[in-house]
């Protein structure tokens, strides 16, 4: 008896668990990446990223629940089921479609090296032999230095988040830090990034640096990620996508 009624609360602890979570959306995300995902001083989470995920929610009829965690752990969270899917800047690339499935492409951008206004360096082996290069840590930028640009003697320094990385390329302690080029050029408008500039041609590499940036799931649960792309389809056909790009930014990403 006691094991049939114990059998009963776990049946009744999973079915409530899973009745609570059916009108929620859980997002993993890194606030560390503005401007697709930041916090203001509020503590309130603010983005593109953010305000996407959002009208995702409203159009499936869910409310959303943003959960925070480093970008370098949050693939093992997704798949340790803290949350249903990973919206944070995130490129679509093979070695990532090994471990989790992605939605349809949201936007798309490429890799930039930044540095000090007036450096010679540019994103080559040959310049940046003996330079030290700071890069946000388990992102593809990340990937990719560590591939092609530590081999040949390029010092990869990994960084928590990119934010760190600028506090250390403006204090002189690393030379220049390979990023994202939509948010590097963000951040160059900034007072912080005033002394700063791209350095050299734009950086692409479907193997490290994937195609486009997309929503991760799990793998096993395509009901989720169709419901999600359908949504997303809906969002760009009526040109709300349009309407939340403009509030970040002054050029198409979505075509990038």
């Amino acid at each position: 008896m006691k094991r049939v009624f114990a059998g009963l609360v776990i049946w009744m602890t999973a079915f409530c668990a899973h009745a609570n979570n059916a009108g929620e959306l859980r997002f993993g995300v890194d606030p560390t990446y503005p401007p697709f995902e930041s916090k203001a001083s509020s503590g309130q989470l603010a983005g593109f990223d953010i305000d996407l995920g959002n009208e995702i929610c409203q159009r499936l009829n869910v409310k959303c629940i943003w959960i925070e965690t480093a970008f370098d752990g949050i693939i093992p969270a997704l798949q340790g089921r803290k949350f249903d899917a990973i919206l944070s800047a995130m490129s679509i690339t093979p070695k990532r479609e090994e471990q989790i499935a992605f939605s349809t492409s949201v936007y798309s951008t490429p890799s930039g090296l930044i540095g000090k206004q007036g450096s010679t360096i540019r994103p080559t082996i040959q310049s940046l032999k003996g330079k030290s290069i700071g890069v946000n840590q388990g992102g593809t930028q990340e990937a990719y230095a560590k591939a092609y640009w530590a081999p040949a003697g390029v010092n990869v320094v990994s960084y928590a988040d990119q934010q760190e990385v600028y506090v250390d390329l403006r204090s002189g302690r690393i030379d220049a830090t390979l990023t994202d080029m939509i948010s590097g050029s963000q951040f160059l408008k900034t007072p912080q990034g005033k002394e700063l500039a791209f350095l050299g041609d734009p950086i692409t590499d479907p193997k490290t640096l994937g195609n486009g940036v997309g929503i991760g799931l799990r793998k096993d649960e395509p009901a989720l990620r169709e419901k999600i792309n359908q949504a997303i389809a809906g969002i760009i056909k009526d040109g709300t996508y349009q309407k939340i790009e403009h509030r970040y930014f002054d050029f198409d990403i979505l075509n990038h």
